[in-house]
């Protein structure tokens, strides 16, 4: 693969425990798009489930760290350097905390905000000029006078059936994203899908 490819990662944590929880939307989102295309990633190397494939004539991966979330950049690193993939040309889906469920917002760069998985992409890396698309899952609501779910364990908590079927048209946006960014790039990526 040339230095042209594009890297297209969800960020989750592997393994049935954590399967349908709210961390692992990237996951979802990234499974979302495969199967659009045909490419499940089902090879496995470096830590990370992977398919390559070619998207408007354009080489891409489409990859899954399994190496959990705080240490998704070990895996990640090993992909672009092998593939000589530059940072502008990586798009890392994931969850947000600060976007409401349904909404999703795409960035070109940014620090961690206190995504884990996130802040090892850029400590292996060596930058934050990544793409991203943030999908908001909330933060846990209060219940009258008592404080919400402790974050921790509103990340690790299952979506139910009925989340999971409103997530469809949210994948639906990241789909479009995904073209877009390889596409058209990150500005018009930008500009066509935060206008939503």
């Amino acid at each position: 693969m040339s230095a042209t490819a594009y890297l297209i990662v969800g960020l989750g944590n592997p393994g049935a425990r954590y399967a349908r929880t709210r961390h692992n939307a990237g996951f979802l989102a990234i499974d979302h798009f495969a199967r659009s295309v045909d490419c499940p990633p089902a090879s496995s190397r470096w830590q990370g489930s992977y398919c390559r494939l070619r998207l408007s004539g354009r080489p891409l991966i489409l990859l899954k760290p399994q190496t959990y979330m705080n240490r998704s950049g070990e895996c990640v690193v090993r992909f672009a350097d092998y593939f000589r993939i530059s940072r502008e040309r990586i798009l890392v889906l994931h969850d947000d905390l600060d976007l409401p469920p349904g909404r999703i917002k795409v960035v070109a760069r940014g620090g961690a905000g206190g995504h884990n998985g996130i802040r090892s992409l850029i400590r292996y890396l060596g930058g934050s000029d990544f793409a991203r698309v943030k999908i908001g899952i909330g933060r846990p609501q209060s219940d009258g006078d008592r404080d919400g779910m402790p974050v921790d364990r509103w990340v690790l908590s299952r979506f139910s059936d009925q989340e999971l079927e409103g997530l469809e048209e949210i994948f639906e946006k990241t789909d479009r994203a995904i073209r877009l960014f390889i596409v058209r790039g990150i500005e018009a990526c930008m500009n066509e899908i935060n206008r939503r």
